[in-house]
């Protein structure tokens, strides 16, 4: 079941506490585009009649042209799958060279995982971006706290007091089945 934990977070991941960015790295989150972060994840996965399963580790994705690249590892850094989608395709190759490819990255997903993930919204949620049957909540400086969309709902924490600043905590739950918990180390510039 650990092995389906982490195949669950590369899913969710396509998608972290202190963020530190260095000056002039990327612009407010209202003018980000592209982007590229570090990030530490812990998942946990409580499903009706299974005993809840934690994973976590590491991730780097760079997110550029509507394209994404996440590299998923272990906490030693070890390899753990790699997920690469456009908006034509998507694939995810684990460590022990297993493929998978898909012209839709949600049902790649749910074909990996047995859980339809929003592998497709989550470069909109990191930033705030709310789609159009979605809830926003923002706090006192404009910033997003939190976003309910659909059955997901995403907490942000920042540890930067500027009205422009990127998150560097994120946590995604789905009906207290799912939570993922993103400690943003670093945001950059896409290379």
């Amino acid at each position: 079941m650990r092995a389906h934990c982490s195949t669950l977070l590369a899913g969710c991941v396509l998608l972290a506490g202190c963020a530190s960015l260095p000056p002039g790295a990327l612009p407010g989150r209202d003018q980000v585009g592209d982007f590229a972060l570090e990030a530490r994840f812990a998942l946990r996965v409580t499903l009706p009649d299974s005993a809840p399963q934690s994973a976590g580790g590491r991730l780097s994705w760079e997110h550029k042209n509507d394209a994404n690249r996440i590299l998923i590892a272990n906490p030693l850094g070890i390899a753990l799958a790699e997920i690469e989608t456009t908006p034509a395709l998507s694939r995810l190759q684990t460590a022990d060279g297993k493929r998978l490819e898909s012209p839709d990255a949600d049902a790649l997903m749910e074909e990996v995982t047995g859980q339809r993930l929003p592998v497709t919204r989550l470069p909109a949620w990191l930033l705030g971006r709310p789609g159009p049957n979605a809830a926003l909540s923002i706090d006192p400086l404009g910033r997003p706290s939190h976003l309910q969309e659909g059955e997901w709902r995403i907490d942000y924490d920042y540890e930067d007091f500027a009205p422009a600043a990127l998150p560097s905590r994120l946590t995604l739950n789905r009906n207290q089945e799912i939570e993922l918990r993103l400690r943003i180390e670093e945001w950059k510039e896409a290379p």
